[in-house]
């Protein structure tokens, strides 16, 4: 069996487009030929193809509500039973746990194009349009739609249309994203055994555990925090924003250093006034 690879495929740039769903599969970006999930139970998914097969689906470019697989009419595109935690399913809420990058494949007029990284970012699940229960992704770009046209880290919105008339004319926006290390937040987490550095609390979701990765100094301006390891600590939801002014010790691994000035910063910034 393949080794599944998580993120990019060697030689396969963003913008790549495949004539055919074969073509994905012998290139390695997508390992199903029909399925729209790549993965499953115990790896995760590694990669998810968008056709707009799916009702419930949104896609807005760099964030998407994606439907997982099962219980559609593949004459109508109706949901006619409910979907279930299984296979691909489970395979991306294994990757939303593990922190795993997604590449997300899009078909196009021309076939299907690779368009880069997204993260798991939630899942749950609700009643779909037709009435029955349906798997629901929030994927988020860790790279931007301007990576197609090798402008960076900045996408372009173009939003050239005025609207019907009376309402404001809309504009186009630059947007930067970070891009986050999520190899570093991943082995952060499996350094601590999922468990929370502030209570020790390892807690169990669906698809495994569930802890978080939490930078002291947060990225971006104006804090300018790094995604290195001594600005990185492993925390269950509950204390993701609650580091500083808490009762009891942190428990810290052998191998992991905190840097000292970014406690000292997060102090000075998130503890509460005296």
């Amino acid at each position: 069996m393949p080794v599944r690879i998580f993120g990019h495929i060697p030689g396969i740039p963003i913008g790549t487009v495949f004539p055919s769903r074969e073509a994905l599969r012998n290139a390695g970006v997508h390992s199903q030929n029909m399925a729209g999930i790549s993965g499953s139970r115990p790896e995760g998914a590694d990669a998810i193809v968008i056709s707009g097969g799916y009702e419930d689906d949104e896609d807005w470019g760099s964030e998407i509500n994606y439907t997982g697989q099962g219980g559609r009419d593949p004459e109508t595109g109706k949901q006619v039973e409910d979907q279930t935690l299984t296979r691909g399913n489970l395979g991306l809420v294994i990757t939303r746990n593990k922190g795993l990058p997604l590449r997300v494949i899009r078909q196009v007029p021309e076939g299907y194009r690779y368009d880069g990284l997204y993260q798991v970012a939630d899942a749950w699940h609700e009643k779909g349009k037709s009435g029955k229960r349906v798997w629901r992704y929030r994927l988020r770009a860790l790279e931007t739609e301007a990576t197609l046209k090798g402008t960076g880290s900045h996408i372009q919105l173009p939003l050239n249309d005025t609207g019907a008339p009376g309402t404001p004319p809309k504009k186009a926006w630059t947007i930067t994203r970070l891009i986050r290390d999520t190899k570093k937040s991943r082995e952060l987490k499996e350094r601590y055994d999922y468990t929370c550095q502030v209570c020790t609390t390892r807690l169990e979701g669906i698809g495994g555990p569930y802890p978080e990765a939490a930078h002291i100094r947060p990225l971006g301006a104006p804090h300018n925090g790094s995604d290195t390891y001594d600005n990185l600590i492993c925390l269950c939801p509950n204390h993701h924003l609650s580091l500083i002014g808490l009762d009891g010790s942190l428990t810290v691994h052998p191998t992991h250093t905190l840097n000292p000035a970014n406690l000292k910063y997060h102090r000075d910034h998130y503890s509460p006034e005296e």
